[in-house]
């Protein structure tokens, strides 16, 4: 009998030994994807969020998370090891009794099904993080689009004005030349001609500064984007309190604190599971040298569970859990009165947009006209025809800050709510 179990238990421990010192399989990290040239062409919505969903680095961490939550579920599985002993009584020689066993705990009250819950539940959270960064990074993306975009659109408004400014002081040079109006004419003309220089520099700083912030988003080089495709006056509809209400059940929020509520329930039933105490079960041999025989041993060890149940750590999963579900509800309540505020505040900036695009842009353009040529022909001072210009200039930037402002907050609910496909849309036409 010893010549069979000291072999084996030898065995067994460099077995042992070796799996616990064998090298964990390294994956290897994936190298840093090459980043889009986009200088050669205008850059379109859709390219600009398909870069950012394939090269944004957040996304490939919250990658990263997901498959490190298999190992935790593949830990979950596993079972306790066995336990191998040797005991040696009396040192003398010939004269010792030596025991070999092998001892293996059994998890009883369902621990394991119950660890492997809980594991579960982390692994949706972690898929359910990607799924809402994904929906992050592509609101981010759009966002940063139509900012860049208007950015862009306020630098042509800029050159224009630079524009009207200069026909300005050359009316005004001609007038005074003529004789017919004061030099101090010509000083105002060319002081808003200065201004109207000062802005365009402004408005191109705010447009590299957009850009800048679009490659960041896209995780494209920085100065790879120079020029944009797209209509910045196409704005998203705004969404009806019905269309919040269906679509409220699949906010990655809403979704994460149920997750984290069935969580929550996972870890109750593991600390109710906790409470059963487990069974120790053994098998060896023991081997008296001074008798010459070998015996068979078999053991059995329960732990009595006098004191310790684990009632707190019961108790606290319990309260987690109650926890957990009111939060769940109180963050869908929070985030439907949040959209529906944005909703609304997204149908405020269309109706802007649109009143100032179809009605105060053109009045303001006409009565500039207008008081461009009164003063050519002098009908008019030079204040007239500057003070029209000013009121174009800031109807102009009145209308791109309500455009952009309005795709800021169609990006927002589309993150709050998560994107209902990848495919971007620009909106319709208001």
């Amino acid at each position: 009998m010893r010549r069979i179990l000291v072999p084996l238990a030898c065995a067994a421990l460099i077995s042992s030994l070796a799996r616990a010192q064998s090298p964990v399989a390294v994956v290897p990290t994936t190298p840093p994807p090459e980043v889009v040239d986009a200088a050669a062409a205008p850059l379109t919505l859709a390219a600009a969020v398909e870069t950012a969903l394939q090269h944004n680095p957040q996304l490939r961490a919250a990658a990263a998370e997901l498959d490190a939550s298999d190992g935790g579920v593949r830990q979950a599985h596993l079972l306790p090891n066995p336990v191998l002993g040797v005991e040696q009584e009396d040192l003398r020689s010939g004269a010792g009794t030596t025991t070999v066993q092998l001892s293996q705990t059994l998890e009883l009250g369902g621990k394991r099904a119950a660890r492997v819950e809980l594991a579960q539940r982390d692994k949706d959270i972690a898929a359910l993080d990607l799924a809402a960064r994904r929906s992050d990074i592509r609101a981010g993306a759009i966002q940063a689009f139509f900012d860049a975009l208007a950015a862009q659109e306020r630098v042509k408004v800029a050159e224009e004005s630079l524009r009207i400014a200069g026909s300005g002081v050359d009316a005004a040079v001609r007038r005074v030349t003529a004789g017919k109006v004061s030099p101090t004419e010509e000083t105002r003309a060319r002081v808003a001609h200065s201004t109207a220089r000062i802005e365009l520099r402004q408005a191109q700083a705010e447009r590299s500064a957009a850009l800048r912030a679009l490659t960041a988003v896209m995780g494209a080089q920085d100065g790879s984007v120079q020029r944009l495709d797209g209509d910045v006056a196409a704005l998203p509809p705004a969404p009806s309190a019905v269309d919040v209400m269906a679509r409220l059940p699949d906010a990655p929020s809403v979704r994460r604190a149920q997750l984290e509520a069935r969580r929550a329930d996972a870890g109750y039933t593991l600390a109710r599971a906790q409470g059963v105490p487990d069974v120790t079960v053994g098998v060896g041999a023991k081997r008296d040298q001074q008798a010459g025989r070998t015996q068979a041993v078999l053991s059995l060890s329960v732990p009595l569970p006098f004191f310790d149940r684990n009632q707190g750590g019961q108790l606290e999963a319990l309260r987690k859990r109650d926890a957990a579900q009111a939060n769940a509800q109180a963050q869908a309540l929070r985030l439907r009165s949040e959209v529906l505020q944005m909703a609304d505040l997204l149908q405020a900036r269309k109706e802007e947009a649109d009143l100032l695009r179809r009605e105060v842009l053109p009045g303001a353009q006409s009565a500039y006209e207008a008081a461009r040529t009164g003063f050519e022909l002098g009908k008019f001072s030079f204040l007239d025809a500057l003070d029209a210009q000013r009121t174009l200039v800031q109807v102009r930037g009145q209308y791109y800050a309500a455009v952009a402002q309005a795709h800021r907050i169609a990006a927002e609910i589309d993150r709050q709510l998560g994107a209902q496909n990848d495919s971007p849309s620009t909106g319709t036409q208001p």
